[in-house]
């Protein structure tokens, strides 16, 4: 028997339970605890998480990477181990299963189960469920000076419960469920590292092809040494308040509005329009570059680059990428890119014929190394799984009543 025919048996028939989530789970803000004062940090064995902790450890975390001291924890409550922790502003949706006592900073919020439903429910079946609601916060944001979740929404949203009369064909249920996903996780985790191991692979091809291709021995080939000013205009973007872009594209905010790091989200009004690079200004990743080409919105975070005549875009995009541009940030807290500084910078400039010969080849590799969208595909199919095989479920068992 199939587990997806094990399951259809399991859901035979079965009655599903809809629980608003704030009467399945007590809710607790985190919070960020003095900088200024130093006991607060100095010897901390109490978990602290952050958004740092669920990129570089995954969504099930028995450890953070930054502790806090017990004089720290407001009113001496610790959030309970066995509780989901989800974002609700800035980077929306993103949410772990902490197995151990601890806190967390104020982008999220933490769900401990209430205990009169401590027996009814199996908190991994809760946390995969909760890809779910991090889709519907991702759709349910209010905007001010930066997104966050609609509360009182999310306060509703409804969690199923599967055979609410019969509490351990219940739990069997969402033991299953939870066993089937656990190994979607284990295969995705396995591939996901394949790939990026192959991709780490085609990068350092890449490079080096690309070193190659953009070193010159000036007296061998045709080609002048010239400023970045001399062959690029760069203008930094426009400032747009945060209120003014939304996360996803609708009927009236049409155009793609980038930061210094990549999109931001949608916007009503363009800045740009035509083929340009675009040159992270500000932030730990400045120096990044990307081609842009239609109609966009660039802020103040970004310089908008256009070639002049005789040098063509995608070389241009080679060549200040080689340039590793970050290593002209200044040194403070908050890096960032002087346009003058970069208009004096030099490099050998060959033949347009060569620049478009080399532009090809590099393009070709470019396709090649950076099939991200396929590591990205992996990484969130589990997540998909895990909202698909329980809605199925569901289906099933409405459909046979």
């Amino acid at each position: 028997m199939s587990e997806l025919s094990y399951l259809e048996k399991l859901m035979d028939g079965v009655e599903v339970e809809w629980l608003p989530l704030s009467k399945v789970f007590n809710l607790r803000n985190g919070y960020t605890p003095s900088k200024t004062k130093k006991e607060f940090w100095a010897n901390g064995d109490i978990p602290w998480f952050r958004m740092d902790d669920i990129r570089e450890n995954g969504r099930i975390l028995g450890s953070s990477l930054q502790k806090i001291s017990s004089c720290a924890v407001k009113g001496g409550k610790l959030f309970p181990e066995n509780s989901i922790l989800i974002s609700t502003s800035a980077t929306i949706g993103e949410h772990a299963l902490i197995t151990v006592p601890h806190l967390a900073n104020q982008r999220f919020t933490c769900l401990a189960l209430k205990e009169s439903y401590a027996d009814c429910f199996d908190i991994k079946f809760l946390f995969y469920y909760c890809f779910s609601l991090a889709e519907w916060c991702r759709k349910n944001t209010t905007m001010s000076s930066f997104a966050s979740v609609d509360m009182d929404g999310f306060k509703k949203f409804l969690i199923p419960r599967p055979c609410p009369d019969n509490p351990e064909k219940s739990l069997a249920i969402q033991s299953e469920i939870v066993r089937i996903l656990d190994k979607f996780s284990a295969l995705t985790a396995e591939l996901t590292a394949e790939l990026t191991a192959e991709l780490s692979m085609r990068k350092k091809q890449y490079n080096y092809y690309r070193d190659q291709l953009l070193s010159f021995k000036e007296d061998e080939v045709e080609g002048k040494r010239k400023t970045l000013g001399e062959i690029m205009k760069m203008r930094a973007g426009q400032h747009i308040s945060a209120h003014n872009i939304i996360e996803r594209k609708e009927e009236s905010y049409i155009y793609p509005c980038f930061g210094g790091n990549g999109i931001r989200g949608y916007v009503k009004e363009k800045s740009h329009d035509g083929e340009h690079l675009l040159i992270g200004r500000q932030g730990a990743l400045c120096g990044n570059v990307q081609r842009m080409k239609g109609q966009f919105y660039a802020t103040e975070h970004a310089v908008v680059v256009s070639v002049m005549p005789g040098i063509n875009i995608d070389w241009a995009f080679h060549m200040l990428t080689a340039m590793n541009l970050n290593q002209y940030a200044s040194k403070s807290a908050q890096p960032g890119l002087a346009v003058g500084k970069l208009q004096e910078l030099k490099l050998f400039v060959p033949s347009i014929e060569r620049q478009i010969y080399i532009a090809a080849i590099l393009d070709k590799f470019d396709t090649l190394t950076n099939s991200i969208t396929e590591v990205s595909r992996v990484k969130s199919s589990c997540a998909r799984n895990s909202t698909n095989i329980i809605e199925i479920c569901y289906l099933v068992s409405r459909s046979r009543k």
